[in-house]
């Protein structure tokens, strides 16, 4: 009974010390970030899922600029994007929209729908643009059509908000079409805790924890630097 007790107590150790370092591992992946000394601007990716920000209390906690959703793809406008930009601009951090292009969708549709969703603004940052393999839409088009559409939605998208767009290219949709071999606009990329280079074109932002979670917002937000 006494040599079945003692290896009770044994398992019950093992698993508490697996427990604390499974919490360990994941206060560490939910709270890393890029250092400041090498990326001193730092931002969020916010959207309906994120409940309602406390803009405020993440300004003050390190929160540089906020990209907000404002169109995504077929699932339509964001339901939280005019109060968080409401919010985000009386909390006095930078601000911009990011729209999630749907290939299922043309070019032309998705731009009306941007351009009335998104008041212009000249404080804003440049709009962003996420091309992706999105859930609900298997179309596949060719390159040139799609680089075509691309190109007539940014043109009316820019004519819209005054500045070049910046493409949001996740790895699975730029290994399939090659946009930055043949788009001429800054580039954000994606990859966590572990510096992109799966585009042509150098990036400007780059998403380096898509799983953090900071005070002042509602689950995981994606966390962007950018490069000096």
């Amino acid at each position: 009974m006494l040599k079945r007790n003692h290896k009770l107590i044994r398992w019950g150790v093992v698993l508490l010390a697996i427990a604390f370092m499974g919490y360990g591992l994941w206060n560490f992946v939910t709270g890393w970030a890029p250092p400041r000394n090498s990326y001193p601007v730092q931002g969020i990716v916010a959207n309906a899922s994120n409940g309602q920000p406390r803009w405020s209390e993440l300004g003050a906690t390190g929160v540089d600029f906020a990209y907000i959703t404002a169109v995504d793809g077929a699932r339509g406008r964001d339901a939280q994007f005019q109060a968080n930009l409401a919010a985000v601009q009386e909390a006095g951090i930078r601000f911009g929209a990011l729209h999630h292009y749907d290939l299922c969708r043309s070019a032309s549709e998705q731009a009306t729908m941007f351009i009335t969703s998104v008041p212009r603004n000249d404080r804003a940052l440049p709009p962003a643009v996420q091309m992706e393999f999105s859930e609900g839409c298997n179309s596949r088009p060719n390159r040139a059509l799609i680089l075509a559409e691309l190109a007539t939605f940014l043109n009316q998208i820019e004519a819209h908000s005054g500045t070049p767009a910046i493409l949001l290219l996740t790895p699975a949709f730029e290994k399939e079409y090659q946009v930055g071999k043949s788009i001429d606009r800054n580039i954000w990329l994606e990859g966590n805790g572990i510096s992109p280079d799966y585009s042509a074109r150098p990036w400007v932002m780059w998403t380096a924890n898509s799983q953090r979670r900071v005070s002042g917002i509602d689950g995981a937000v994606r966390w962007v630097v950018v490069r000096k």
